[in-house]
């Protein structure tokens, strides 16, 4: 136990020295309750960006038609993933320059599209599918988030294999954009469900590490949050759409 040590002189009773800081068996630190805040701070921001992208794939899903429009307008559905994109760059890439109001609101939106976007898997899975899959998603993710939480192993070495493999399924899944092997495709799901679950845990053990002590209830602390938070929702929904892909029941 590590402690920090101050002087106290009584008159008449000379000095001695006692812990200044010190934590009962049992009980968290200061940084180290502040670290538990930072992260529930993250998951709550992540639960949210979810529940937005949820509502908005269900609202979507309520009239099949939108979902049908949306697609058949090519320039219309290309255009919100070239601003799905443009805007996961600015939150992951300017995050600490923005003000917190428009990280926030970027967050928000970009949740919004995102489930705009991915109602079209109501055309191809059936409901009860896409249900099941959400909570094996849920289950899988939070197990491993837990383990990324609480380990003591460095995933560091885990978190650079899976980026790599993530590079490689991009690039298989755009020659796959033209060759449309149904191999290739099952391969690319398989290989996603491993690296995204592999990812959750290092993400979240890399969430913990960045985390400032000392700087909670500031904006860089709810920006930070937002970033955290952004990340665990990618690994999320990409988990999310292995599985659909890999196991879910087509219409």
């Amino acid at each position: 136990m590590n402690l920090d040590w101050g002087t106290i002189d009584e008159a008449g009773a000379g000095s001695y020295t006692v812990p200044m800081s010190y934590s009962p068996p049992g009980l968290m630190s200061a940084a180290e309750t502040e670290s538990r805040e930072f992260i529930q701070k993250v998951y709550a921001w992540m639960s949210v960006g979810l529940a937005v992208t949820g509502s908005c794939a269900l609202y979507m899903a309520s009239d099949p038609r939108m979902i049908m429009a949306l697609v058949q307008n090519k320039m219309l559905f290309y255009g919100l993933l070239i601003a799905q994109l443009g805007l996961v760059v600015a939150l992951a890439g300017w995050i600490k320059t923005m003000e917190v109001g428009t990280a926030r609101f970027a967050f928000l939106f970009y949740s919004a599209l995102t489930g705009v976007t991915i109602s079209v898997i109501f055309l191809i899975y059936t409901n009860a599918s896409i249900a099941t899959t959400f909570f094996l998603t849920g289950g899988m993710f939070g197990a491993m988030s837990l383990y990324g939480y609480t380990t003591k192993t460095d995933l560091t070495s885990i978190g650079n294999f899976c980026m790599m493999g993530l590079i490689g399924i991009i690039l298989a899944s755009v020659v796959n954009w033209w060759v449309r092997s149904s191999a290739v495709e099952m391969a690319v799901s398989y290989l996603g469900i491993l690296i995204f679950v592999g990812l959750t845990a290092y993400d979240t053990q890399k969430i913990k590490k960045m985390n400032v002590i000392g700087n909670a209830g500031t904006d860089e602390d709810t920006k930070e949050a937002i970033r955290g938070a952004l990340t665990l929702y990618l690994d999320f929904i990409n988990l999310f759409m292995s599985l659909l892909r890999a196991t879910g029941r087509r219409r």
